[in-house]
């Protein structure tokens, strides 16, 4: 799986997850105000900045990723033109594997400015981000031969990954980023290693809100802190019938959440903690009303906190304005074998 953020320098350098939170106010800002460099290296204005950067600036790159497969090159681009938001990442080796992105934009010729309705709210994300955790602005270095101020993000529980991001001192856009683990470990690395001089759009972007998660009788009933749920892509596997799929947030990493019933030749996923790279996955085996199902909790987090979600997992039933949680008592947890986790755990 490529991971990648909106704004190809941003897509996969990874500063997002990919999903926009959820019900955040629009926000308009004009590109060219991108135009003056900015000497303040305060983290949250540093790390905003960089987000509007990402949507503003037209760039080609070529950037490498190391990770637990080993080391791959990729070529990066992204413009906007037209009242059209795309971004596109290809790997050079292995595999070939290419993510095509663009923005759903409606064009107010009155006002210059572009509405991505499905986009992220750059403020609205900083302070989400900013309350979990603990943004430090470092010296400038040296990144693809440009001067970069580097930005640890370090996050305020152990229940998270922590990050660092070298930002450009001039245009802001991401040059680096590094994953760190909760044991201090370098998890991934993406780099640009080479930078096409950018070019501004010279216009203004309106970005959210965002769109409203979906509907599932399937619910986490513990997350950490600050994870919130998402709108579910519509390529997602939930289109397929009768999968659940529910997706949470906190700004920085998303978990996903499957849920399906085990049916035919369908050969179920062993139970327990499965590591994809640098991805966990969380699998247990329920019945629910007499039907074998397999819930999945797959995400860039600790294994422990993938596998409390899965634990924590239950089906709501509402009829009217109640709600019956199945697996509220200890006789339907035995039956259904989804229930709150222990507090204490």
């Amino acid at each position: 799986m490529v991971r990648c953020y909106l704004g190809v320098a941003a897509i996969c350098l990874g500063t997002l997850p990919g999903v926009a939170l959820a019900q955040a106010a629009a926000e308009s800002f004009d590109c060219r105000d991108l135009a003056s460099t900015s000497d303040d290296p305060a983290p949250r204005a540093l790390f905003q900045r960089s987000l509007w950067a990402s949507h503003c600036y037209n760039f080609q790159a070529r950037a490498v990723r190391i990770s637990y497969d080993g080391v791959r090159t990729l070529s990066l681009i992204h413009r906007v033109e037209d009242g059209v938001e795309t971004e596109i990442a290809r790997f050079l080796d292995g595999p070939p594997v290419a993510v095509r992105k663009e923005g759903s934009v409606g064009q107010d010729s009155s006002q210059g400015a572009l509405d991505f309705t499905a986009g992220i709210a750059p403020g609205a994300l900083t302070a989400q981000i900013a309350a979990h955790y603990e943004l430090q602005p470092m010296e400038l270095e040296r990144i693809a031969g440009r001067s970069a101020w580097r930005l640890d993000i370090e996050p305020q529980d152990a229940l998270r990954f922590g990050y660092r991001l070298w930002l450009d001192s001039e245009t802001s856009l991401p040059l680096k980023r590094e994953m760190i683990g909760v044991d201090g470990q370098i998890l991934e690395t993406f780099q640009i290693t080479d930078l096409q001089p950018p070019s501004l759009y010279p216009h203004t972007l309106r970005l959210g809100p965002g769109l409203s998660p979906g509907e599932s009788p399937w619910q986490a009933q513990w997350l950490p802190d600050g994870f919130t749920p998402q709108p579910v892509p519509p390529d997602s596997p939930r289109q397929r019938a009768r999968a659940e799929h529910r997706m949470y947030s906190d700004g920085l990493t998303s978990i996903s959440l499957f849920v399906e019933p085990l049916a035919g030749d369908r050969r179920p996923l062993l139970a327990g903690i499965h590591r994809l790279g640098i991805s966990y996955a969380a699998v247990r085996h329920v019945i629910h009303q007499g039907t074998p199902m397999q819930v999945l909790v797959l995400g860039e987090a600790p294994a422990e906190v993938l596998a409390r979600i899965a634990s924590s997992v239950t089906w709501e039933e509402r009829e009217g304005s109640g709600a019956s949680v199945i697996g509220a008592s200890s006789g339907a947890q035995q039956r259904d074998g989804v229930g709150p986790p222990d507090p204490d755990s």
